[in-house]
């Protein structure tokens, strides 16, 4: 009984990181090369190759060091999200609430508006 707990535990955490890794993978791909040179990241190449192997870590069991791979793509998987992504966001224009400067909803083109 506990073991079967223990296992279903596992899976869980696996497809936890497996999820997380996939997320990375696929934001990785849509950005823009140049935002990766802007950003004064590493290339769009070399992000796809890490978060590309950690995606393949965890669909295929492999045997003797798959659990230490799988730590290191959920690593890479977290300083992608945590770190890069951020930072691509910025440097393309994807601001917070979809609106460049953080202004409020009823500021105008030259500063509040104010009714008048």
């Amino acid at each position: 009984m506990l073991m079967e707990g223990f296992g279903t535990l596992l899976w869980l955490i696996t497809l936890v990181v497996l999820g997380l890794a996939v997320f990375a993978f696929v934001d990785a791909a849509i950005r823009r090369e140049d935002a990766y040179r802007a950003a004064d990241k590493q290339t769009k190449q070399f992000w796809l190759i890490i978060l590309g192997i950690a995606v393949v870590v965890n669909l295929v069991p492999i045997p003797g060091l798959g659990m230490l791979l799988m730590l290191v793509g959920l690593i890479a998987s977290i300083v992608y999200i945590v770190d890069v992504r951020p930072a691509l966001k910025q440097v393309a224009g994807g601001g917070r609430g979809g609106r460049r400067g953080g202004g409020s909803s009823s500021d105008g083109p030259y500063g509040p508006f104010n009714g008048r």
